[in-house]
């Protein structure tokens, strides 16, 4: 009987894993800090932005005239966002072992501060960052830019 039971937990194990590690790999970053009105959208769904807040790929963070964003990605860069702004997270891939290294963000207005992580460092290249009127690529390890609407 506890053979079985053995048998029976390796083996939901094996298979609830792989689901638990793509959830892993579905956060890319946190919010470390919030300040006034900031949120986060999600699939049509608006979520308070506050501390500890993951973040996904294809999400919206947007601050009101008062708020502000500190976010920390899973490969260390850091981002500022000031009042009144609008950033898409596109993309973002962080599995060095695979050589698969980049992030895409659109800002369409308000601040932002970027400091680079290892995806800065090890493929520049590969982050790039677009306003409504220039695109962005990194070629130093931080940068700021301001979008008015």
């Amino acid at each position: 009987m506890h053979k079985r039971f053995a048998v029976v937990l390796l083996v939901l194990g094996s298979v609830l894993t792989p689901g638990l590690s793509a959830a892993a790999q579905a956060t890319i970053g946190m919010v470390r800090n919030s300040a006034g009105a900031a949120t986060v959208t999600r699939g049509g769904q608006v979520l308070p932005a506050a501390a500890g807040t993951k973040l996904e790929a294809g999400d919206l963070l947007n601050t009101g005239s008062d708020g502000s964003l500190g976010v920390i990605l899973r490969d260390n860069s850091t981002l500022s966002i000031g009042p009144g702004s609008r950033l898409i997270l596109r993309s973002f891939v962080f599995s060095p072992a695979e050589g698969k290294l980049g992030l895409f963000f659109q800002l369409s207005r308000g601040t932002l501060s970027y400091l680079s992580g290892l995806i800065g460092k090890l493929a520049p290249e590969s982050a790039r960052f677009e306003t409504p009127v220039a695109s962005i690529g990194i070629r130093g390890t931080r940068f700021a830019m301001k979008v008015d609407e």
